[in-house]
């Protein structure tokens, strides 16, 4: 799964971030900002168009990320119960 698809308040560990490219600066820069491997994130909210931006937090740091920089975002771990709890308001 990557981070553009984690339901609305689920949390999730970062597996890794993938290079469109050689020397890709955005994923670089994620990874600069703290998604790495291991590093718990969560979906705080979701913009109103198109659900663009994502609110995501990493640590007690909140990013707002395109959904395009998002899905370079690889996760593992989903926590069942946010995702549970959310297709229930759905």
């Amino acid at each position: 799964m990557t981070l553009s698809d984690l339901p609305l308040h689920a949390s999730a560990q970062v597996e890794s971030v993938h290079d469109l490219h050689a020397n890709d600066a955005i994923a670089r820069r994620l990874r600069e900002l703290g998604f790495v491997n291991g590093e718990e994130v969560r979906m705080v909210a979701r913009g109103p168009v198109g659900g663009e931006p994502l609110l995501i937090q990493v640590g007690f740091t909140r990013f707002a990320l395109r959904r395009s920089e998002a899905s370079r975002v690889q996760l593992s771990g989903v926590d069942a119960a946010s995702q549970t709890s959310e297709e229930v308001r759905a």
